[in-house]
């Protein structure tokens, strides 16, 4: 074993040239002669290095002028309610497409917070397997205060490719895609991720917002998940996570050094495009998605015989392949391939595939 690849689906592995440079700094951050853990973020240096790295973010996304960059607390779970409470009125009515486990954990949130969440659209079986709900079968409301979606459910390994085309504000859950190719933020009221896949560390959150949604957030919402409170004290209401928002803004100057979002979505539709063409030549292994609903962040596979999974999880880990198995929802194997998986990593889980099935197959 030469080199370890971890295709965990988050926390997820991060950059090593990121882990390296934060190795190097952890005893003496920016010549502080401190960690980045333990400088105030207050300090003139911190605040420096969190604003850079905001437009470094802004950058990457062309994150218009009219939009806040929020850098928060909570996790994905946290926008769950941090959402409805922040851009819809107790009375209102939200329209929310189910693609999945995620979408369900989302939409239970927000009945906690208004008057009827909508289900307009889920997942369905089809003929070439599973994929979402046509949009012209959606169920959409006349007045809603806005539309969430989960463009890409890391369970399933299903993904909805074309942005939504709907009358109300768009709320996107990008927690598994962000910064995974190019993006039209302008086109959302409101984009969300946890950073545990594609950013940094878990427990850390981004909010992308237009401001003209920033009106009187519901009374019961937290101080700390209000968006214009956080907007307005930049990000710093209470004391942010400092060494999450460090290695954001270290993963931002890798993916620039890398070619940005372009050159990103290029390598992620190849990683993709690598096991779903082995995955469908093989009479051993299957994907159950629709290829059009097919995401490029989280590749899904089962065995010909379950039997195996146990025997193939653990021939893998001696690969030095990691974090295989499964969602416990769903069972079977999965590959998380995000930004930090280098193509050489799936073409050795590849070549580990090709020896199980013949071996076992």
């Amino acid at each position: 074993m030469s080199q370890l690849f971890n295709f965990s689906a988050g926390p997820a592995m991060l950059p090593v040239d990121v882990l390296k440079q934060a190795q190097e700094e952890l005893l003496n951050w920016n010549g502080q002669g401190v960690s980045v853990m333990e400088i105030s973020h207050r300090d003139p240096a911190y605040v420096h290095m969190a604003r850079e790295a905001e437009q470094d973010l802004r950058d990457l996304l062309n994150v218009p002028d009219d939009y806040e960059v929020l850098f928060l607390q909570g996790g994905g779970r946290g926008q769950f309610s941090a959402v409805p409470q922040n851009i819809a009125s107790p009375d209102a009515t939200v329209d929310y497409l189910d693609t999945g486990i995620w979408s369900g954990f989302a939409i239970r949130e927000a009945e906690k917070f208004v008057s009827r969440v909508n289900v307009a659209g889920q997942v369905q079986e089809g003929a070439k397997g599973k994929e979402i709900q046509s949009p012209k079968d959606w169920k959409l409301s006349e007045n809603a205060a806005y539309f969430h979606y989960c463009p890409n459910e890391t369970v399933d390994g299903i993904a909805l490719h074309e942005i939504p085309d709907v009358k109300a504000p768009i709320v996107a859950d990008m927690s598994s895609n962000i910064l995974s190719e190019p993006l039209d933020v302008s086109k959302f009221g409101v984009i969300y991720a946890g950073a545990q896949k594609n950013i940094g560390p878990s427990g850390f959150a981004i909010a992308i917002v237009k401001k003209s949604l920033l009106g009187e957030p519901q009374k019961q919402v937290s101080s700390i998940m209000d968006y214009q409170l956080q907007a307005k004290d930049g990000s710093m209401y209470n004391t942010p996570n400092t060494f999450a928002w460090y290695l954001a803004g270290l993963v931002f100057k890798w993916l620039k050094a890398q070619g940005g979002l372009t050159s990103m979505g290029e390598r992620n539709r190849h990683k993709a495009q690598l096991i779903y063409d082995f995955v469908d030549k093989s009479d051993f292994y299957s994907n159950k998605i629709n290829p059009a609903y097919r995401s490029i962040m989280n590749v899904p596979f089962q065995l010909a015989d379950d039997k195996l999974d146990e025997a193939f999880l653990k021939g893998a880990k001696e690969e030095g392949l990691l974090g295989l198995k499964g969602h416990r929802f769903v069972g079977g194997m999965r590959a998380s391939i995000y930004n930090a998986m280098p193509v050489e990593g799936v073409e050795a889980l590849l070549s580990y595939m090709a020896d199980f099935e013949r071996k076992l197959g």
